[in-house]
């Protein structure tokens, strides 16, 4: 999909959603954080890190998602992807306490929390996509940084429950964003096949979205391990 190679011969959406996901993924072995983690080398107080960046994270990424919902009042499918992933974000955030329970932060603690600038990027990022691409665009290119994000979750899932005995519980918010969502897979597709049609999907926007989106998701995890001196 990179916008400095033609490609004449159309493409399903299925088969740009696929294409996008494969040229956007980063390099598996380049985040500092998840290793750590997923081996049982990372301190509690690194998972505390980890856990008061979400509680910043997720209430930015609803509200920014359901503005992308209102967004798409003329394209149902995009409207629907983006509802789910708001619903998704606040289910998120439910979890998301027993997680922070597990790493001994209290409320104290998170109303005193500076967040970090290298975290918080992304969720700025997604707020801009909210405020300026079409919603279409925006379908594609979250799309595909979601798959790393899943990835993720799936590893420091297992390493929590193998190496730092917490309980399901606990892991529940990793599980969440580690496990198969194929509703939003139809969503997304159904959304990037009426852009294709409508002739309304700018690919080199895409690129340009989800290139910049993978690499606040880096940086994300990368500021992480800094401040963690992982």
């Amino acid at each position: 999909m990179n916008p400095d190679e033609e490609d004449a011969t159309p493409r399903t959406a299925a088969e740009l959603l696929k294409t996008t996901r494969s040229e956007l993924a980063p390099d598996p072995n380049a985040n500092p954080f998840v290793p750590p983690v997923a081996s049982g080398r990372a301190s509690l107080e690194t998972l505390a890190a980890l856990a008061l960046e979400q509680h910043h994270v997720i209430p930015a990424d609803h509200r920014a998602f359901l503005h992308l919902a209102q967004r798409a009042t003329e394209e149902p499918a995009a409207a629907g992807f983006f509802t789910m992933l708001a619903e998704g974000e606040e289910l998120a955030a439910e979890r998301l306490g027993a997680f922070t329970e597990a790493c001994e932060v209290d409320e104290r603690r998170m109303q005193a929390y500076e967040p970090l600038p290298g975290c918080q990027a992304y969720p700025a990022y997604i707020s801009w996509l909210a405020l300026n691409a079409t919603p279409t665009d925006a379908v594609l290119a979250i799309t595909a940084n979601f798959a790393t994000w899943g990835t993720y979750c799936a590893r420091i899932a297992e390493g929590l429950r193998t190496h730092y005995g917490f309980t399901d519980e606990s892991c529940a918010f990793f599980d969440f964003f580690a496990s198969p969502a194929p509703t939003l897979d139809e969503l997304a597709t159904a959304a990037v096949a009426a852009g294709l049609d409508a002739g309304c999907l700018n690919e080199a926007h895409v690129y340009s979205y989800g290139r910049l989106l993978q690499a606040y998701e880096a940086m994300f995890w990368t500021s992480l391990a800094e401040r963690t001196c992982l």
